[in-house]
């Protein structure tokens, strides 16, 4: 059984895994996994394992504004060149 955090400690954490992300969102974790490696989303890895930690916040705003720009018919590379510029 994975030992999960409850959605309050996540709520107070300043960084998530990117399970918990999934878990905050309602993105899927194939679509995160994408976005992280597109550059699209901020990370930090840390440790000799190194799990990727989201800030919680930024990467909660963060996926809210790619997903608002794909609902404005926007495509990936469009959205990527966007965020860079942001």
């Amino acid at each position: 059984m994975s030992r999960q955090r409850s959605m309050e400690k996540i709520l107070a954490s300043e960084y998530v895994s990117i399970g918990e992300l999934v878990r905050l969102t309602g993105c899927r974790y194939s679509t995160l996994k994408f976005y992280t490696e597109e550059g699209m989303l901020p990370f930090e890895q840390e440790g000799e394992n190194l799990t990727r930690r989201f800030p919680r916040e930024e990467a909660v705003a963060r996926l809210e504004e790619i997903q608002s720009l794909k609902q404005q018919g926007m495509c990936i590379p469009d959205i990527k060149q966007k965020l860079a510029g942001s």
